[in-house]
């Protein structure tokens, strides 16, 4: 679906508020950023982390990529409905009642040959972890389209855990780094598949500032 005049201008101002807001780089540490299908997991503290990973993309991948937003938040306001809708062009899912509805909306997502960005951990962790155990939802994508890689992706803010209830994180340092791919393998069980995610998840958290190596971009134009 093409965008209008207003809603790609509206995309770009988000874009590079992100960008002046964060000064936010993209590490593509595990793999190269490719025009494929692909589901993209990552941690989650903020509202505004799906905006900066579907932000530290490159066009063309952006274009093809939806990320999965909570019906709740994103639809508590005119405003915020018509971005996550006409913007994100966001598949979005209630966070309460029957999980088969949310998976099923996903599903159909990748069905139509878009790219995923999911969070499994479910909701923002506001905890003094690194990671909240990952729920089942990303082990049934993976088994539904073994075909689609999964990629992890660490969002980092270098100096603060990004707050709670805002949109865009406050202006600091942040990294949103790009791990190997994974899919399902044969006979493969739900519990090893999510530990073989968390393990690739934590291992791209950043130990200390300035951490961690890779090919550095600053968040796609």
């Amino acid at each position: 679906m093409q965008r209008s005049f207003l809603e790609e201008t509206a995309a770009t101002a988000i874009i590079e508020a992100a960008r002046l807001a964060t000064g936010a780089q993209a590490l593509w540490k595990g793999c190269a950023p490719e025009a494929r299908q692909r589901i993209y997991f990552a941690n989650h503290t903020s509202h505004g982390d799906f905006v900066l990973l579907w932000a530290s993309l490159p066009r063309y991948i952006r274009r093809t990529t939806r990320p999965i937003a909570g019906e709740d938040y994103w639809y508590g306001t005119k405003a915020r409905r018509w971005i996550v809708d006409r913007v994100f062009r966001a598949v979005t899912i209630p966070r309460v009642g029957d999980p088969r509805q949310a998976i099923a909306r996903m599903q159909t997502a990748l069905e139509e040959g878009s790219s995923l960005i999911v969070f499994p951990e479910g909701t923002r962790n506001m905890t003094d972890q690194k990671l909240l155990p990952l729920r089942n939802g990303l082990f049934w994508l993976a088994h539904m389209r073994r075909d689609v890689e999964c990629v992890p992706v660490w969002i980092a803010n270098l100096n603060r855990v990004l707050p709670k209830g805002e949109f865009l994180p406050i202006p600091l340092l942040c990294t949103v780094t790009f791990g190997a791919p994974m899919t399902l393998r044969d006979e493969e069980t739900r519990e090893a598949f999510l530990a073989r995610a968390r393990e690739g998840l934590l291992s791209l958290a950043p130990r200390h500032i300035g951490s961690g190596t890779g090919a550095v971009s600053e968040i796609a134009p």
